[in-house]
């Protein structure tokens, strides 16, 4: 018998739940991530050009390269594993050395990604996170002192993570050195599959943070055109009942208005559309986490809350109200065809009033051709039959003046029977 076949895409499909595993990190340890965007249609990016800015880091080391065309990829720099990856907008690259160096946050960390190579980067630096990974202090004071010396007090965000694994930090500000900072304590004992997905979600959060506030841009840049196109769009919508201005030019004005609404919608519905998914991931990400408070900091969720979700609840106004604007354009623009269509209906009725009035006007105006068409054919037909019918006259010793007399009631009936018959066969 001929064995089952396997779906073209079955393995490929299973393969991609297992392409990007997190890394495995034994504590301590620090990490080093960037995540590179170009500024515009990232999405439709030459992926040529970041695979080969990824082998032109790797030439530095002399490290194997990917196979062609692929997403993501792990190798060895020096004293660090990288690990790189290609998602739909941007490229990560994570660096991750064992051990721990004098001074926390060290700049020199990120020399693992050299600012020549950084300069010919085909993009911009949308994210780049230092991540520093210490076991768990018994004292909890000593937490709290290591916090205060690298952090800024008022936005640290802190809390206890995965029933006490481990705890985690970070004030969200980028600092001198164009990195943005984490701190993980971790207990003895943890995991190393588990302390790299903490350091994964972290930087996650911090990319898709970044990405999904690029939207914010979007909308404040849409609201104020919105603004601008609003009071047309109810000087419009108003004007529909003056009767005075015509409602072609308001069609016309409003078409304008509702052609650039659609427009405006074509070309943020992708940003705003990325900007919930990456929005959701990120949720997802600090949801995972299953925090808990510690010493009565703010957790990551409470500091999103605040700080996160208005910029959220921003763009989602700005694409609801651009919605409910082209939705009443639209609505506008029905009313105004339909007012428009009556305006003609009546047009054309009156048209037909003024057609009809003319009809009548030559029909009465044949039946007085008619009339004086038999006349006209008579006097003719009279003369003619006189002459045909002198010679019998004259034997019969008439004139020829009783014999016309005579003719003229009777050609001039034949006549009008004649005409009527042709008129009658005709209709």
């Amino acid at each position: 018998m001929t064995p089952l076949q396997d779906h073209p895409l079955r393995y490929a499909l299973t393969n991609e739940l297992h392409a990007r595993p997190f890394p495995s990190l034994e504590a301590p340890c620090e990490a080093v991530y960037l995540a590179i965007k170009q500024p515009v249609e990232a999405a439709n990016r030459d992926r040529g050009a970041d695979l080969a800015h990824l082998l032109a880091l790797l030439d530095r080391h002399g490290a194997a390269h990917p196979q062609p065309g692929a997403t993501h990829f792990s190798s060895t720099l020096g004293r660090h594993d990288l690990k790189w990856e290609s998602h739909t907008e941007f490229v990560t690259y994570s660096a991750f050395s064992s051990g721990l160096a004098e001074r926390a946050f060290d700049p020199a960390l990120a020399e693992v990604f050299p600012a020549a190579w950084l300069a010919g980067a085909p993009g911009k630096r949308l994210a780049a996170v230092t991540v520093r990974v210490e076991f768990l202090p018994e004292d909890p004071a000593e937490i709290t002192a290591r916090l205060d010396q690298w952090f800024v007090p008022e936005s640290l965000a802190c809390a206890t993570i995965i029933e006490g694994a481990a705890v985690i930090a970070g004030d969200f500000r980028i600092d001198a050195a164009g990195q943005m900072r984490f701190a993980v304590f971790v207990r003895p004992g943890t995991g190393a599959r588990r302390v790299g997905r903490i350091v994964q979600r972290l930087c996650e959060v911090e990319t898709y943070r970044a990405m999904s506030m690029l939207g914010l841009g979007r909308a404040r840049e849409l609201t104020a055109r919105l603004n601008a196109l609003d009071p047309q769009l109810s000087a419009l919508v108003v004007g529909m009942t003056d009767e005075a201005r015509p409602a072609e030019e308001v069609l016309h004005a409003l078409l304008a208005v509702s052609a650039e609404l659609e427009a405006l919608a074509m070309q943020h519905s992708f940003r705003f559309g990325a900007t919930a998914a990456y929005e959701a991931i990120v949720l997802q990400r600090i949801e995972v986490l299953r925090e808990s408070r510690f010493q009565g900091r703010q957790t990551f969720t409470e500091f999103f809350m605040r700080r996160y979700d208005p910029a959220m609840r921003t763009v989602k106004s700005a694409e609801r109200r651009l919605g409910q604007m082209a939705e009443r354009a639209t609505r506008a623009g029905e009313l105004l065809r339909t007012r428009v269509d009556v305006e003609r209906s009546a047009q054309n009725q009156r048209v037909l009033e003024s057609m009809d009035k003319r009809a009548d006007l030559q029909l009465r105006l044949q039946h007085t051709v008619e009339g004086l068409s038999v006349v006209a054919i008579s006097y003719y037909a009279v003369s003619l039959a006189s002459y045909l019918m002198l010679p019998f006259a004259e034997a019969a010793h008439l004139q020829k003046s009783v014999l016309t007399a005579a003719l003229v009631p009777l050609v001039v009936g034949a006549v009008w029977l004649m005409v009527r018959r042709i008129r009658k066969a005709m209709h």
